[in-house]
């Protein structure tokens, strides 16, 4: 590859490597909130698409200035559990909605 004269000579830029994510989606009020467990980032948008590209997009910015974290917050354990709730709360799914 020739450089013209003056001009420095740019090394091929390597792709960045990809990690597979964690993203919890839930509703409130009218927008989806998106939240990255590994990360500890939150974003949201008006349809669960547009929260997780912008959980995407937050999880990228702050990786670029803390990339430790991925070694700090690697491992989630993914798990359920059972509350005693009042008789009058349903859960969604038991209400229809």
């Amino acid at each position: 590859m020739s450089v013209l004269p003056g001009a420095e000579q740019v090394d091929e830029v390597k792709p960045m490597p990809s990690h597979a994510f964690i993203a919890v989606v839930h509703r409130e009020d009218d927008q989806y909130v998106a939240l990255c467990p590994e990360v500890g980032t939150i974003s949201q948008g008006a349809t669960i698409e547009e929260a997780v590209a912008n959980l995407k997009e937050a999880t990228e910015l702050y990786l670029e200035e803390e990339p430790e974290v991925l070694r700090e917050r690697s491992f989630i354990t993914v798990t359920t559990f059972t509350a005693d709730v009042a008789p009058d709360v349903k859960h969604p799914a038991e209400a229809g909605a």
